[in-house]
């Protein structure tokens, strides 16, 4: 268990910031350091794998890598399959499931690829274990085996996780379109708010002025606190067999680092007071009520929290619910339940009135946030051109299946935008 191949996916986009995570958790670099796409792939021991596990705010799983090898049809899949010693990872006591996933595969069916690589599996315990094999269970399996193919190899890998990791086992109240802890982070890490190779975060205040159930607040107070992200939550490799309880209780115990001094103070709000209740209970079983100040009110109102800091926000767009600001438009009772019609609205499709929101918050920053930077993430590439600023840095980022980009707005007082693009 000493000469492991992990493979961690991860957003796309966030790949270099995972890969500098990874080195600060386990010290890797170079050849053993390798970032991919969607992903970063690290040579490592077992117990880095349980610490990236407990550590890692980016990573969506972290995966061990069992086998890879050429393919041509289905019955190639069984005998890479075949090949892999499964007894010396479960026993056929314990349930399992396999997750195939594929890129410019040749084979006509998943389905049959997956079916393949269950049957090998079944046949090798069959003959290890006296005729004996696991069952399958597709909800909640003992063991998740996921497989890879791409155009000419199959990669196989058994999961360390159990749950995605953006789980991190304090969300209980939520809205409609949570914002995953994972992509939080991300946009941490981007904004430069936090330096995920140092741990350190920006002497700075925090605000999300669109907070809803609290993930970016409550994300960015974890990481100021010294809270590993995985504190709160169990995972998959307590129910693999070289899962040693004692190894996991001293790495735990040994987890949460100091937070800094004078952490920093971080704030959020919500035009959905619903939604600021939601948040707050968070933030309690998250372990950042101290720090954390959550308070109900719109965004087109509310003041600045502090003199000067950094405002991270993820506004209603699209396919998430609108629960950003109303002020003056009569819809304040109706957020966190409205949808994508008020999404819409809010982006300026709809002639009610409703789809000014963007430049009046731009007018409300300019107004009375000078000195302030705005990390603002949207699919809509125009929202700038919406705001009447004019962005210093866009990063790509993915938000599920949704393309978005991280915009960041540099507040100045009056307009940002020369007066020709101002007036179009």
């Amino acid at each position: 268990m000493n000469d492991l191949t992990l493979f961690l996916p991860c957003a796309a986009g966030v790949e270099d910031f995972l890969a500098q995570e990874v080195h600060a958790i386990t010290g890797r670099a170079g050849d053993d350091l390798r970032v991919l796409r969607g992903g970063v792939r690290v040579r490592a021991q077992w117990r880095e794998a349980l610490q990236l596990n407990l550590h890692s705010r980016l990573a969506q799983r972290v995966l061990i890598e069992l086998a890879r090898g050429q393919y041509r049809g289905e019955n190639d899949l069984y005998a890479i399959a075949s090949g892999v010693a499964w007894e010396i990872w479960f026993t056929p006591r314990q349930t399992f499931k396999i997750e195939t996933t594929a890129q410019h595969s040749p084979l006509r069916s998943l389905n049959f690829a997956t079916l393949r690589i269950k049957d090998a599996i079944a046949d090798r315990f069959r003959a290890k274990a006296g005729g004996v094999r696991p069952s399958i269970e597709t909800q909640w399996p003992d063991v998740r085996v996921f497989a890879h193919l791409d155009t000419e190899f199959c990669t196989l890998y058994i999961d360390t996780s159990g749950e995605p990791l953006f789980k991190r086992g304090w969300r209980q109240d939520k809205g409609d379109a949570p914002l995953k802890e994972t992509l939080a982070a991300a946009m941490l890490a981007a904004s430069g708010w936090w330096n995920p190779e140092t741990g350190e975060v920006a002497d700075a205040p925090l605000y999300d002025p669109c907070c809803g159930s609290g993930t970016i607040a409550i994300e960015a107070a974890q990481i100021a606190l010294g809270i590993p992200a995985g504190s709160l939550r169990r995972f998959g490799f307590e129910k693999l067999l070289p899962f040693q309880p004692h190894v996991w209780d001293s790495i735990r115990a040994g987890a949460q680092r100091a937070p800094q001094a004078d952490a920093v103070a971080v704030f959020g709000s919500d035009v959905s007071h619903r939604m600021v209740d939601f948040a707050q209970r968070n933030a309690e079983r998250a372990g950042v009520a101290d720090a954390v100040q959550l308070r109900g009110g719109d965004a087109l109102q509310r003041m600045p929290p502090a003199e000067s800091g950094v405002i991270v926000l993820n506004p209603p767009y699209g396919e998430r619910i609108a629960v950003g600001g109303f002020a003056g438009q009569g819809h304040a009772g109706q957020a966190g339940r409205t949808g994508a019609r008020e999404a819409a609205q809010m982006q300026g499709d709809d002639a009610d009135g409703a789809g000014d929101f963007f430049p009046r918050l731009a007018t409300h920053w300019k107004k009375n946030f000078p000195g302030w930077t705005a990390w603002v993430l949207t699919p809509d590439l125009k929202l700038p051109q919406r705001m009447r600023l004019k962005e210093s840095r866009r990063v790509p980022m993915w938000n599920g299946p949704i393309e978005c980009r991280l915009f960041r707005f540099d507040m100045v007082a009056g307009s940002a935008r020369a007066p020709k693009e101002a007036g179009a």
